[in-house]
């Protein structure tokens, strides 16, 4: 219910329990007890084997390996666009095929497979798990010189890996359906609303679920490398000199041949590693070991045999260039192939959505996103989630990116531009991780981090001289989300920079309970607070207006931990205040969702009393009002970002909803906050 006194409905630190962005440090005593959380992960942590590992596996095929399986559709056709004006020579095609071969290996086995994946902060992976894993114990809110660039680089890399959720699935469809062009030429005209049609189904289905999506994926997924295996073996069968392409030697003498021109294919070469960047990002539904193994013993050999069946029919058919995936299958299997090439490109778009909802979820308890609604899609698996306002957002952007783009040549630019420049921005934050935390010598970090950097900055200056052409297209939105979650984590410091300057010490406040007299009556109120200090704004509201204390009164605090999960056993303190006052501190990992009554069972369990039917959940809902900084500020704020997230604290999911808590059992209280 709402309290007679409440105003606008704007969430606010004091109610905003998430308070620590990179998690306050847990500690282990006598007054901490376990809670149980409602979902837990089994087995993507642990090692994997047998059964288990098969299926998860097959169910990685389903999620992550989408993307990355899908380039032989327009990859090599780029590099012998009319663009760049690059004849399917034998030479050439060597050259270029020489190319595609050391960036799957150099960039996805050797970068991905063997080195990244080894940041997982518990097996979680993605941008925010690096930047978690080297701010373990304090929060960037105030970094030093050094820190604000890494926060400013893991933020902006994020916003970019949003623009590559955008852009995979328009990429992958219209890739699959330019295969119309040559099974039914008559159908070119079509492309473009199937591909709308496809991708709409696509965003619908979300709501079931990484779990059921990747097992009803994994299948076709697992059937799509082995049709394009079998393409390229036949192929190559027909020319097996093709093979000595894996010779480095080519690659070198065509870029030396070429010069620019040369450097300038680099940006359609790329195209061939987009979504390896998926791997890191979706590491935590799966784990490490089954995203390895499915790699190594399925994707790269299938990806391989394929461009090589591509590069020899190239050299048979030069001409084949417009099209040399495709023109790989008879003519009787190519409607097949049609539906084949189909079914994969829309798998191919899940990669990126889930990882978006993953990282979406981290950002949100590290306190750079604003509360939006989580929904857990399995009982079992705690990473299984879908955040529907990100799928929105994701399906909007990717439909308008497919009618303003119309095919994969103009939208290659925009690809090219999203993928490589979150490639660049995770080998710099890998690079801090392993000094830090896996303790290299400078030496070891400099000399792979220098290597992995010198390819990415390959392809990433390929890709910048088409910005003009939609590259600005993810650096636009990149620099819009990267303002936004820079906007909630400064505006959401300074809001309890605010709050704090009032503060009552709770010790004060307790003597003038005990000297006042205040009426207690029966029951448990509990008062949500974002700091584990001082009296919560809401509880003064509460006493000014209501004149009473509950019998039992819990101020109760969430804390972000930086570890993906915390366990059972270190999740809830509970400290006594005196006069029927205790603090209660919860502390969830960034990958998990935090439930208020699960911690309540257990401070009853204690012997507090805290029955659900007899406990009030008191929340504060503060209208926030901008106003011109103070002298002395040491965190700082233009006037126009405090509007900003005046109204993104507007937007944000309640506390109520966030944190599950019962809503017939809220009172809200309403005040407004100058800030």
């Amino acid at each position: 219910m709402r309290h007679p006194t409440g105003s606008s409905v704007t969430p606010s630190a004091a109610t905003n329990a998430v308070d620590a962005p990179f998690g306050a440090e847990i500690r282990s005593n006598t007054g901490m007890f376990p809670v149980q959380s409602p979902l837990r992960k089994e087995g993507h942590h642990e090692n994997p084997k047998g059964k288990r590992l098969a299926i998860l596996t097959l169910t990685a095929l389903g999620v992550v390996y989408g993307d990355i399986g899908t380039s032989p559709l327009y990859a090599l056709k780029e590099c012998f666009s009319p663009t760049h004006g690059i004849q399917a020579t034998r030479e050439n095609v060597f050259g270029i095929l020489s190319l595609i071969v050391w960036a799957l290996t150099l960039v996805v086995t050797v970068k991905y497979v063997n080195f990244i994946l080894r940041a997982d902060n518990r097996g979680e992976g993605g941008t925010f798990a690096l930047l978690a894993l080297i701010f373990p114990r304090r929060s960037p809110d105030t970094p030093d010189a050094r820190g604000r660039w890494i926060v400013a680089l893991a933020l902006f890399g994020t916003a970019l890996l949003y623009g590559d959720g955008i852009i995979t699935p328009a990429m992958s469809v219209l890739g699959a359906m330019e295969g119309l062009e040559i099974a039914i030429p008559s159908m070119e005209s079509y492309i473009v609303p199937i591909s709308v049609v496809i991708l709409a189904a696509l965003f619908a289905v979300q709501r079931f679920g990484t779990d059921r999506v990747g097992k009803a994926f994994g299948p076709v997924m697992l059937l799509w490398f082995a049709t394009i295996s079998l393409l390229g073996i036949f192929e190559v069968a027909k020319d097996p000199s093709i093979l000595w392409a894996v010779n480095p030697i080519h690659a070198v003498r065509f870029m030396q041949e070429h010069g620019t021109l040369g450097f300038l294919v680099l940006g359609s070469v790329v195209l061939v590693v987009t979504g390896g960047e998926a791997l890191y990002a979706d590491m935590g539904h799966f784990g490490r070991k089954p995203i390895q193994a499915a790699w190594l013993w399925l994707v790269f050999p299938s990806l391989l045999l394929n461009y090589f069946g591509q590069g020899a029919l190239l050299l048979r058919n030069p001409a084949a260039a417009e099209n040399p995936f495709f023109l790989l299958a008879p003519k009787a299997l190519l409607i097949p192939l049609l539906i084949i090439s189909t079914l994969a490109a829309i798998v191919a778009s899940q990669a990126l959505i889930s990882g978006a909802f993953s990282i979406t979820r981290q950002g949100i308890q590290l306190g750079f996103i604003p509360r939006l609604e989580i929904l857990h899609t399995s009982t079992t698996e705690e990473g299984q989630i879908y955040i529907p306002e990100v799928n929105y957002f994701i399906a909007v952007g990717c439909l308008l990116v497919v009618l303003v783009f119309q095919n994969t040549s103009n939208l290659g630019a925009a690809y090219g531009i999203a993928v490589t420049g979150t490639m660049f921005i995770t080998t710099i934050l890998f690079d801090v991780v392993a000094r830090l935390r896996f303790r290299w010598q400078s030496w070891q970090a400099t000399s792979l981090t220098t290597a992995f950097l010198i390819v990415d900055l390959a392809f990433l200056s390929a890709n910048l001289v088409k910005v003009k052409h939609g590259g600005w297209v993810p650096l636009v939105l990149g620099l819009v989300l990267f303002l936004l979650m820079l906007t909630w984590k400064r505006g959401r410091a300074l809001l309890n920079a605010r709050l704090a300057e009032g503060a009552l010490p709770i010790g004060l406040f307790l003597d003038g309970v005990e000297k006042s007299s205040v009426h207690r009556v029966p029951g448990t109120a509990v008062f949500m607070t974002g700091s584990d200090d001082g009296v919560p704004p809401v509880l003064l509201h509460h006493l000014k207006h209501n004149k009473v204390l509950h019998e039992r009164v819990l101020l109760v605090s969430v804390k972000t931990a930086d570890v993906p999960e915390t366990s059972a056993a270190e999740r809830v303190r509970v400290m006594p205040l005196g006069h029927g006052f205790w603090r209660v501190v919860a502390s969830y990992g960034f990958m998990q969702t935090p439930n208020v009554p699960s911690v309540l069972e257990v401070v009853d369990q204690m012997g507090i009393r805290c029955k659900p039917m007899e406990t009030s959940y008191f929340l504060g809902r503060e209208r926030l009002i901008p106003v011109p900084g103070r002298p002395g500020d040491t965190i700082t704020l233009s006037r126009w970002r405090k509007v900003v997230f005046a109204i993104m604290a507007r937007n944000a999911r309640s506390a109520t909803e966030f944190f599950c808590i019962p809503p017939n059992r809220v009172v809200e209280l309403g005040t407004q906050i100058e800030f």
